[in-house]
């Protein structure tokens, strides 16, 4: 489920329309998520163009202009924003980010474009099965641990449900595994292997901690 941690506490001051807004150039993506309007209801939503301040997203329920809406999308985790202008078929919306954010998304929007021109396939060199085992554990480099479940694993990565999502590139450890977060999606992330195994059994074993 989409959480709705409230933001940190800023002064207020006059809203400013949309046109007013800092602008940004848009790229043409397809990127898959979910969305959640103010009454707390959750849908599916496609992003079909995007830049660093706004985005043109398909949705089955358009909300009503200046509603919050809290997203996850895949590839790009979690974006705040208000609904700016209703479409056929969806709604158009700033996004909240700071300037450091901000390039962050703009390097991944890029990828993203890129990889949809030249259709570049998603990563799936190596056969995904379920582990016999799903239950792990994630550490993140500052010693913070969770409990994790398996969704599915390979040679050279894995897809694990987790309550947290450390930014993509965070190094972690998977079980007794070295790897990195490669992709956000609403119940967790994707994570590669700093080295792929040469079986799965060996991937499996070192899912487990003693």
């Amino acid at each position: 489920m989409i959480s709705d941690e409230p933001s940190p506490p800023r002064l207020a001051r006059p809203a400013r329309t949309y046109v007013q807004m800092p602008r940004f150039q848009r790229v043409k993506v397809s990127v898959l998520g979910r969305y959640m309007l103010t009454d707390r209801r959750e849908f599916p939503c496609q992003v079909l163009a995007m830049s660093p301040g706004d985005a043109m997203v398909i949705a089955p329920v358009s909300g009503n202009a200046g509603e919050r809406v809290v997203a996850y999308l895949d590839n790009l985790g979690r974006i705040e924003g208000h609904i700016t202008n209703l479409i056929d078929g969806g709604f158009e919306k700033d996004i909240a980010a700071t300037p450091r954010k901000r390039d962050k998304m703009a390097a991944q929007l890029t990828w993203l474009a890129n990889r949809d021109i030249l259709n570049l396939p998603e990563d799936r060199r190596h056969e995904r099965v379920v582990p016999d085992n799903r239950h792990s554990t994630v550490v993140l480099d500052d010693g913070r641990r969770y409990n994790c479940k398996i969704i599915d694993i390979s040679l050279s990565g894995a897809a694990i449900e987790l309550a947290v999502r450390p930014a993509m590139g965070t190094p972690v450890t998977l079980g007794r595994m070295r790897a990195r977060v490669i992709r956000h999606f609403p119940d967790g992330v994707a994570v590669e292997f700093a080295s792929a195994q040469e079986m799965l059994t060996v991937v499996q074993q070192n899912l487990r901690v003693n």
